[in-house]
């Protein structure tokens, strides 16, 4: 019997939503074992970094460093179309406001600091780690912080905590490139897998979001009943809304533009000064 396959995603709805069916038996493994863990975004690009994992849920702006260990899935990303993160803070401001203001951000290598480095005026960034929850609501409570970044189902509730939404970092990249999505994150697999078991695994994780989603309901009850993050009050009403958002057709086969848009955000990072030349993305089958 092949060697587990090591798995690893974060602990966001849309990420559990995709593999829970392959974790509860609910598809066919193809003769194949996997073993999943959880972590936050910035640590499981620090994994993928380091090459220890076969399967691994990553940041899109970082997948450039990793290419000489990893392919990009064509199924499996997390994509806004006209929304996305959102820059939040605990009295209304404008975007101008933020220059030389503490940002809190998921990550140094996630997406939507690049966006915001990309999008807003320049802000010292600070990390705040998406796990626990309401750390980032505690960070900007307490002043430690004069905005803040939301990635995860935060961004659907901000406002229930009393935050004000200073912009939504995927409407303005809709505004900048011309109606593109904005691709946040996507999984990745391991190039030393080799061709037959790189084929073999994407096959087994696509069907896994197939089955996901032919059986939205079903997947959405298994979520929540599983459903351990401290501090995270999730309804079904909002976990519906955020898969809408984040796990969809465009999770199951990343299109044209999303691909076009991938691209697009690699060349404005580099000719920004942000990030060198990207190698060309060359996606798994």
């Amino acid at each position: 019997m092949p060697a587990p396959i090591r798995l690893a995603f974060s602990p966001d709805s849309d990420d559990i939503f995709m593999f829970l069916p392959l974790l509860t038996g609910s598809v066919d493994p193809d003769g194949l074992t996997f073993e999943a863990e959880r972590a936050d975004t910035e640590r499981l690009n620090a994994h993928a970094a380091a090459g220890d994992l076969d399967v691994v849920a990553v940041s899109i702006a970082a997948w450039p460093g990793l290419a000489h260990l990893y392919q990009l899935l064509p199924h499996g990303m997390s994509v806004g179309r006209g929304y996305g993160p959102v820059v939040i803070s605990v009295r209304p401001r404008d975007t101008a406001s933020l220059r030389g203001a503490r940002v809190g951000v998921p990550g140094m290598r996630t997406t939507a600091c690049l966006v915001a480095r990309l999008l807003l005026p320049e802000f010292d960034a600070v990390v705040v780690p998406i796990t626990p929850y309401t750390l980032v609501f505690e960070s900007l409570r307490a002043g430690e912080v004069d905005a803040a970044v939301l990635i995860h189902e935060g961004r659907l509730v901000y406002e229930r905590e009393g935050f004000s939404r200073v912009c939504d970092l995927g409407a303005a990249w809709a505004s900048a490139t011309a109606g593109l999505p904005l691709p946040l994150g996507g999984n990745a697999i391991r190039r030393s897998l080799g061709p037959d078991l790189v084929a073999r695994v994407s096959r087994v994780c696509r069907a896994s979001i197939a089955w996901a989603l032919a059986h939205r309901e079903e997947t959405m009850s298994a979520l929540l009943e599983r459903e351990s993050r401290a501090g995270l009050a999730l309804d079904r009403a909002t976990l519906d809304r955020y898969l809408a958002m984040y796990a969809n057709a465009d999770t199951l086969d990343a299109p044209d533009d999303v691909r076009r848009a991938i691209a697009e955000l690699y060349a404005r990072a580099h000719a920004a000064g942000l990030a060198g030349a990207a190698p060309a993305v060359d996606f798994a089958p």
